[in-house]
């Protein structure tokens, strides 16, 4: 529920509460003045003792009392009584158990039930009854006929039971009001306030907490209006931020581990170089031999340097997304098989054996040729480098999934360490601690192949065992809509 809506809701309710206790009011107001109020029904029953007469009802009931006194014969005289009825005056007069007379006839029966028994001292001469669901406040005069019959005279007014309760408890009702509506107002105010103002008080709280460089709390909500999608949007801000801070922090770490392998990697040929050219400078390159080892050392550890320059400039463009890519669909059958071909002179002339291995249908996947290329160079020269078997060999292989195409390559080399194995693809990362550029390479030849991969929308993992060699595996999206289409111009 909105906040406007919560509003209204108490606005509208404050005002109905308000005019519902106005009209309890005007109520209580009217019982007070007029006493007359007819028709209410179950509540407090308060009895009219002593309740005096109008004058007119006063007159007709000493003129009945004398009657019954002296002559109670006549009040058997329908036409006497009508002498002394009058319109706002009820009579009722009773013989024995028998209503021999009553202003209201239809009544008769209800009056038999509900008037008072007879009583010959007349000390209960008042009182209040209740005929058909109407009070009635009476006075009567209980007297004995000429025969000996019980006899009794009533004059009756229809009164309201709750006038004498308004008149005694006026002030005090008043004042009840006013404090129930004084408290019905605080309470849904607080309501209403409380839904908004606690909500904001974790805010602000929340804030404290960020400007004090503290991330590590949660603002939990539970409501779906404007306040909650606020607290929601906070707290959303709160993790951006947090993970932000953790992001930066580990770029930092990053930056001063890129700043440290940099150096290394640098540091060490570059000093081998200086140390050659020292040597050169000093004379103890003194025989033409010598000098040729010399310059064919510092050409070797200048061409390793740039190669490493070159490697950092394509990892920094690949990691600030600087490199564009070009991907299209391709045979990738087709292209490995190319591949394989161009790549397998020089690698036999290394003695190490290439072979590709296909089922040798087309399978079509989105790639960027030349991408795909530097990460199939990069895995090969990886494996090269860690063959300590006399028959070396490695196999590229091609399979199909249901989504993806999955380029295999696995060496009998020496196999990576378990410990090592899930950090191979990590940047500056060698499992040869030694950090020996012959051997142990760059460290970023396999970080620069997960870069290219993940960017072609697809992912890269190995899988090891020491001595027996090591897996690497490529997952490539299919072009499914050309896919089918290509097998359709196929079978046609």
């Amino acid at each position: 529920m909105s906040i406007k809506t919560r509003f209204l809701l108490s606005y509208v309710g404050v005002i109905i509460i308000a005019i519902t206790l106005l009209l309890a009011a005007v109520f209580l107001f009217s019982f007070a003045i007029a006493g007359d109020v007819k028709a209410i029904e179950h509540f407090y029953k308060k009895s009219y003792v002593q309740k005096p007469l109008t004058t007119v009802e006063e007159n007709a009931f000493l003129d009945l009392k004398l009657l019954a006194k002296k002559s109670p014969q006549q009040l058997l005289d329908l036409e006497q009584l009508e002498q002394i009825n009058a319109p706002s005056i009820e009579i009722v007069v009773r013989k024995d158990h028998q209503i021999v007379y009553s202003t209201q006839k239809e009544h008769k029966q209800l009056l038999l039930q509900s008037l008072p028994s007879f009583e010959a001292t007349n000390i209960n001469s008042r009182d209040t009854i209740m005929i058909n669901r109407a009070f009635y406040t009476y006075v009567k005069f209980d007297f004995y006929f000429p025969d000996q019959t019980e006899g009794s005279i009533f004059v009756l007014r229809e009164v309201s039971s709750h006038a004498e309760v308004t008149r005694e408890l006026l002030p005090i009702l008043l004042g009840i009001l006013f404090v129930l509506f004084m408290m019905i107002i605080g309470f849904l105010n607080y309501l209403v306030s409380r839904s908004i103002i606690k909500p904001i008080s974790a805010l602000k709280e929340g804030a404290e907490r960020i400007k004090s460089g503290d991330l590590d709390f949660e603002i939990a909500t539970h409501s779906k209006d404007e306040i909650g999608q606020l607290n929601r949007s906070f707290e959303e801000m709160r993790v951006k931020l947090k993970e932000s801070i953790q992001l930066q922090l580990q770029y930092e770490e990053n930056r001063k581990e890129l700043i440290s392998n940099i150096s290394h990697d640098l540091k060490t040929p570059m000093t081998s170089i200086i140390g050659y050219v020292e040597g050169i400078k000093d004379g103890v390159a003194n025989t033409e031999e010598k000098m040729d080892k010399y310059l064919t050392t510092i050409y070797t550890k200048a061409k390793d340097m740039d190669v490493l320059i070159d490697e950092l400039f394509l990892f920094s463009k690949l990691d600030l997304k600087k490199i564009p890519f070009q991907l299209e669909s391709i045979n990738l059958h087709q292209y490995m098989h190319d591949y394989v071909e161009d790549a397998s002179f020089d690698f036999i002339a290394r003695d190490i054996h290439l072979q590709y291995l296909s089922a040798g249908s087309p399978l079509l996947a989105m790639v960027d040729r030349d991408k795909l290329r530097r990460v199939l160079t990069n895995l090969l020269s990886n494996s090269e480098k860690y063959m300590d078997k006399p028959y070396k060999q490695i196999i590229i292989s091609l399979h199909e999934r249901a989504e993806d195409a999955i380029i295999q390559v696995t060496d009998n080399g020496a196999g990576i360490d378990p410990v090592a194995l899930p950090y191979i693809f990590d940047r500056f990362y060698r499992a040869e601690p030694s950090r020996n550029s012959q051997t142990g390479g760059s460290g970023l030849g396999l970080a620069i192949a997960k870069q290219i991969v993940v960017e072609m929308g697809g992912d890269i993992w190995a899988k090891s065992e020491l001595a027996k060699g090591t897996s690497i595996f490529i997952s490539l999206k299919k072009a499914e809509e050309k896919v089918n289409h290509h097998e359709k111009n196929s079978a046609n």
